[in-house]
This record gives structure tokens, C-alpha cells and sequence, in this order.
């Protein structure tokens, strides 16, 4: 077999490969270095691998803080309860 190429499924139609451009600035990654980030994102440098790394930091450090936020609301928060007080006649 000589000559492979990337099929999308599509007759007479051939997709973009994920290979084919950087994840953050979209430039060509054709004839470059390709730098990896979680198994399948590419990235053209380290700046922009670099760049995406702190974006998913910053994601989850906001994801955590706010389910961290509402699990200590629902645990210092106290119900409306009535309380009552005196002597039963």
C-alpha cells in the first residue's frame, strides 16, 4: 500500500487531522515540533502548552472553590427550626 492519508468518513471529503494545527493560537503544526498536553492536545510550543496547562488550573482551582464554597454553606447553615421556650401549663 503506498501513500496513507486521513479519511473523515465523507466521500470525496477529507477532514482536518488533530495533529493539524496548535490547540491555543491555532497555527499549522505541519513540519514542526508538535508539543503534547494530556495524551491528545497539540500545541506548536511550550509557551502554548504553557498557556493551556495554567488555563486548566486555573479551571479546576474555580470548579473546587466552588463546590468546596457550597459544601461549607450546607454545613454552617442551620435549618429554620422553631424554638420554643417557657414553662407548659
Amino acid at each position: 500500500m503506498s501513500g496513507y492519508y486521513y479519511y473523515s468518513g465523507c466521500p470525496d471529503q477529507y477532514g482536518a487531522h488533530y495533529l493539524d494545527a496548535c490547540s491555543v493560537c491555532g497555527k499549522s503544526l505541519h513540519n514542526s515540533d508538535i508539543f503534547m498536553y494530556r495524551g491528545n492536545t497539540p500545541f506548536c510550543s511550550k509557551e502554548c502548552r504553557q498557556e493551556q496547562m495554567e488555563m486548566d488550573e486555573a479551571r479546576e482551582k474555580k470548579l473546587k472553590f466552588g463546590r468546596s464554597h457550597r459544601k461549607s454553606d450546607s454545613k454552617t447553615s442551620t435549618p429554620n427550626k422553631t424554638v420554643r421556650t417557657g414553662t407548659i401549663t
